[in-house]
C-alpha cells in the first residue's frame, strides 16, 4: 500500500471509532447480554435515539461548531490546550444524558454505561491540562472494561468479544499513531485509564 493509501484508512479508522461511540456500544452490549434484552423493541430504540443524540450527535455538532467559529481546522485540535474547550462539551452533554435517563427511571446499568463515560472524560480533561492522553483508546479501553464487568454481573464467557476489543484498540492506537495525533504512552495510558474506571464504575455500582 502506498503511503497516502495508509494515512487514509488511519483517518477512516479515527472516525468510524470515534470516542463517543462507548455508550452506544455498551448500551447494545446490555441489550445483547442481559435481561435488558426482553424489553419492547420500541423502549430500546427510544433509549438508544436519546443516547446517540446526547453523546455523538450533539457533542459533535457543538465541537464542529466550535471549531469553525475558531477558524480551526480537524488537525489544529492535536494541539492540547485546544482540547479543553471539546471536553466541557461532551462531560456537558453526557452529564445531560445521564440526568434526563435518572428523570425517565431508566435501569441504573444503563445510567453506570453514562456515569463511567463521564468519568472517563473527566479524567482525560485533567490529564489534559498537563500532558496529552488518547482519548479514542480510553473509549475503547472503556468498551472493554466495561464488557468484563458485564461478563461478571451476568455471568457470560466474553473471551471472543474481549479478543475482538483488544484487536480493535490496536487498530485505534496504531491509527492515532500513525496521523501523529499521540506518541505510544499517550495511547497505553489512555487504554488503561478507560478500561480501568469502566471496569470499577459498572461493576460496583
Amino acid at each position: 500500500m502506498k503511503e497516502k493509501d495508509i494515512i487514509l484508512a488511519a483517518r477512516v479508522i479515527s472516525m468510524v471509532f470515534t470516542p463517543f461511540y462507548l455508550p452506544m456500544v455498551g448500551l447494545a452490549a446490555l441489550f445483547l447480554f442481559s435481561y435488558l434484552g426482553l424489553m419492547p423493541w420500541g423502549y430500546k430504540l427510544t433509549v438508544l435515539g436519546l443516547v446517540y443524540l446526547f453523546t455523538i450527535l450533539l457533542p459533535t455538532f457543538l465541537i464542529r461548531l466550535y471549531r469553525h467559529y475558531q477558524g480551526w481546522k480537524p488537525f489544529d485540535l492535536i494541539v492540547r490546550e485546544r482540547r479543553m474547550v471539546p471536553y466541557v462539551i461532551s462531560i456537558v452533554c453526557y452529564s445531560v444524558c445521564y440526568y434526563l435517563m435518572s428523570m425517565a427511571h431508566i435501569p441504573h446499568f444503563m445510567g453506570s454505561i453514562l456515569v463511567a463515560a463521564v468519568l472517563i472524560q473527566v479524567v482525560c480533561a485533567l490529564i489534559n491540562t498537563w500532558w496529552k492522553v488518547s482519548v479514542h483508546e480510553a473509549a475503547i479501553g472503556g468498551v472493554t472494561g466495561a464488557l468484563l464487568a458485564f461478563a461478571i454481573i451476568f455471568t457470560f464467557d466474553p473471551i471472543w468479544w474481549f479478543c475482538l476489543t483488544l484487536f480493535l484498540s490496536g487498530i485505534v492506537g496504531t491509527s492515532r499513531m500513525m496521523l501523529r495525533q499521540h506518541s505510544l504512552s499517550q495511547i497505553v495510558v489512555g487504554w488503561f485509564i478507560g478500561c480501568v474506571l469502566a471496569f470499577l464504575t459498572i461493576a460496583m455500582v
